[in-house]
């Protein structure tokens, strides 16, 4: 192959009267490329049809395939026998632990989003029922120091509030008495 001025030539100069058949450019060569490759798929594909009509070798290939389950069937018995997972039993293992990854991915999304939302700032009825819980637990915790300073003996302390005082009832006005009955006297006793 000769290369000159941007023309490929193939072997010797065409003879005077011939028509020039070198290639001029790239273009062409991957037309004939593309002509080749469309050939020989077509060429490939009408063998393989051909191979697959002719029932010997589709015949062959059935069993093939027939032999090649029966060998795995028997390698899963074998492997069975043994106690030994066969690619079968690993593969069911390997989509059951993605299903099992896949789920507790879920609720550790789901506990997260939980613990965001209680570390929060308290709504306004929240912050209400926050604030009762708090005024209560108070209460007990002054109810709790008294019950502990009666038992000790001691007046309770600060967490006692005075009694407010009530003025004081009058008495109520009472009626005479009645005199009871007089009595007779008694003759003197000689």
């Amino acid at each position: 192959m000769v290369k000159g001025s941007g023309a490929l030539r193939y072997g010797s100069p065409p003879e005077p009267g011939r028509k020039d058949t070198t290639m001029t450019d790239e273009t062409s060569a991957d037309g004939l490329r593309d002509k080749i490759a469309r050939q020989s798929e077509e060429t490939l594909g009408k063998i393989a049809q051909d191979l697959l009509e002719n029932p010997l070798v589709s015949g062959a290939l059935s069993k093939a395939f027939d032999a090649r389950e029966r060998a795995s069937q028997a390698q899963e018995a074998a492997m069975g026998a043994l106690n030994l997972p066969s690619a079968a039993d690993l593969e069911r293992l390997t989509r059951r632990l993605r299903s099992v990854s896949q789920r507790l991915e879920g609720i550790e999304d789901a506990v997260d989003r939980l613990d965001e939302r209680l570390r929060g700032p308290v709504s306004g009825a929240e912050g209400a029922i926050e604030q009762r819980l708090a005024a209560m637990d108070q209460v007990l915790n002054d109810v709790v120091a008294s019950l502990a300073a009666l038992r000790a003996g001691t007046p309770p302390g600060p967490a006692k509030k005075p009694a407010a005082k009530r003025p004081a009832k009058k008495p109520a006005a009472k009626k005479p008495a009645k005199k009871p009955a007089a009595k007779k006297p008694r003759p003197p006793v000689d």
